[in-house]
């Protein structure tokens, strides 16, 4: 496996593992505030809405042109659409006070772990978006891991808190975290072993432009309405146009730009 292949997946793995820096903010501090929570998620879906349309749609439009790369967004959105249909996305979880009687810790742990579950599925072809944008560019590669990373850590929070909540265990707590963020990886290995061969320009540019889909659907389905969940006076869309700007300072920074 060369250096790009392996950097690619590592950039994946960081950025999956974000779901444990939520874990330990839910571990702590327990119940962050209203704010905190509507302008972090809003932030992450205004990081992966920005550089889905300027740079990935962009990038792919360039390597396959524009029919083609929009028939592979939508797809890509209805490819999320259908992983959304078929495993829930959760996120009442972040709400939850504290357990009762035994019966209801059973219930708040059960909880828990679906959400484990549904995050770890659907961070899976996260892990092929980071995988893919840094076989592209190295760059790009880092943004993306960025933008996967800072929406990842309210997801930790989403399955430490009522784990943590039903069994005390702060140990606990951070293992079901970690396991939902380790399938990010897994997806970039997957990408590693089975579509590295293919990587043509055409299949990179479909790659790119599905991403593309994947991450707008992420960002418009859970992200932005998780965030309205904690609203107060229009902050959720505050953070969707600070995190827009941010990542446009970042594209900038970092030298990449669409076509």
């Amino acid at each position: 496996m060369d250096s790009r292949l392996v950097n690619a997946v590592l950039l994946s793995a960081l950025a999956g593992l974000a779901t444990t820096i939520g874990s330990v903010i839910g571990i702590f501090v327990r119940k962050p505030s209203q704010t905190f929570m509507a302008l972090t998620l809003g932030f992450a879906a205004g990081v992966m809405i920005h550089v889905s349309f300027v740079e990935l749609l962009g990038a792919a439009i360039k390597d396959i042109g524009f029919g083609w790369a929009h028939m592979a967004f939508f797809g890509g959105m209805g490819v999320m659409f259908l992983i959304d249909m078929a495993i829930p996305h959760d996120w009442g979880a972040e709400h939850y006070e504290g357990p009762g009687d035994s019966a209801q810790r059973k219930k708040v742990m059960r909880t828990g772990l679906l959400v484990a579950m549904g995050i770890a599925i659907h961070n899976f072809p996260e892990g092929l978006v980071t995988f893919t944008g840094a076989m592209k560019n190295m760059d790009l590669g880092v943004a993306l891991a960025v933008a996967v990373g800072i929406h990842n850590i309210p997801e930790g929070m989403a399955v430490s808190v009522p784990i943590y909540a039903a069994t005390g265990s702060r140990k606990k707590a951070f293992l079901w975290s970690f396991v939902s963020g380790i399938s990010e990886p897994l997806g970039a290995l997957l990408g590693a072993l089975i579509l590295a061969p293919f990587l043509s320009k055409t299949f990179l540019g479909v790659c790119l432009a599905a991403v593309g889909g994947i991450m707008v659907f992420i960002s418009l389905d859970e992200l932005v309405p998780a965030s309205r969940e904690y609203e107060r006076e229009h902050t959720a869309i505050v953070g969707v146009v600070l995190g827009m700007i941010v990542m446009a300072i970042s594209l900038w920074a970092l030298g990449v730009s669409a076509p």
